[in-house]
């Protein structure tokens, strides 16, 4: 695993290929789109492969030996040093006209992330971080709440069908009787929350790489925790918990028993 920053330019150039690719996508999320269905029946539209294809077109100029890991295209290149990308997260969303979506990119390292932003275009908020270098919002940096206890804690959850399908019903509601609030946001928007200090955890299952790049480094560079629900650092199991820290062991044991 990398234990150093990554290069300077990274977050620059990650920056620049996700307002390149939300720009697109807001042009069609104004105009117009086609939408067809993928063999998993999830939704994809034009925006979702020309803003993949944008993305890495921007970052193979800047580094033209890193490889690639994307949810339209799949793998490319080197393993060892990749981008892992998402062009819209939260496509659903896009397609019904809710404003909660994002452009997530991600820079991984010999298995460890340690750069990312997540870019939300209809509200030009973008959430950036890079290992040892706190994370930020536009610019300005972002803290993890001090909440403490769980029964103070804001608990942000995604699709509760997908939590029942899967087998974590009664250990979400166990989290859900230990917490204070709990709202539905869904999609990378939960983590730009814990990250911002807006809630206290965020916990999703059924996902992939590409849905959690970004928000991992973006959660840690923040002050935050993040796993999966059984508490292993990694974003390729599945399932995701992130915190602000203070909590995140109480919430382990609740998902865990």
């Amino acid at each position: 695993m990398s234990g150093r920053p990554p290069d300077g330019r990274v977050l620059e150039v990650a920056i620049a290929a996700a307002r390149a690719a939300g720009a697109g996508a807001l042009r069609y999320y104004r105009e117009g789109f086609d939408v067809t269905l993928k063999p998993d029946q999830t939704p994809v539209t034009q925006a979702d492969r020309e803003g993949e294809q944008v993305i890495r077109e921007v970052i193979t100029r800047a580094f033209p030996d890193h490889g690639f890991l994307g949810e339209e295209y799949g793998a490319e290149g080197s393993s060892e040093v990749r981008w892992i990308i998402d062009p819209i997260d939260g496509t659903r969303n896009f397609v019904r006209h809710i404003p909660i979506w994002a452009v997530l990119i991600g820079f991984e390292e010999h298995g460890s992330v340690t750069a990312g932003v997540m870019f939300n275009p209809i509200t030009d908020e973008l959430f950036a971080a890079a290992k040892g270098a706190g994370a930020s919002l536009n610019g300005s940096r972002v803290r993890v709440s001090a909440v403490a206890g769980l029964s103070q804690a804001f608990f942000i959850h995604a699709a509760l069908g997908i939590v029942r399908q899967t087998g974590h019903w009664e250990r979400f509601v166990r989290l859900i009787d230990a917490t204070d609030r709990q709202r539905g946001f869904g999609d990378y928007y939960g983590y730009a929350l814990v990250a911002a200090g807006q809630a206290e955890i965020y916990a999703e299952v059924d996902l992939k790489p590409w849905d959690l790049a970004p928000a991992k480094i973006i959660v840690e560079e923040a002050g935050g925790r993040f796993t999966d629900l059984e508490g292993r650092s990694t974003i390729y199991t599945g399932t995701a918990l992130a915190t602000n820290g203070h909590v995140h062991d109480a919430a382990l044991r609740l998902l865990c028993e």
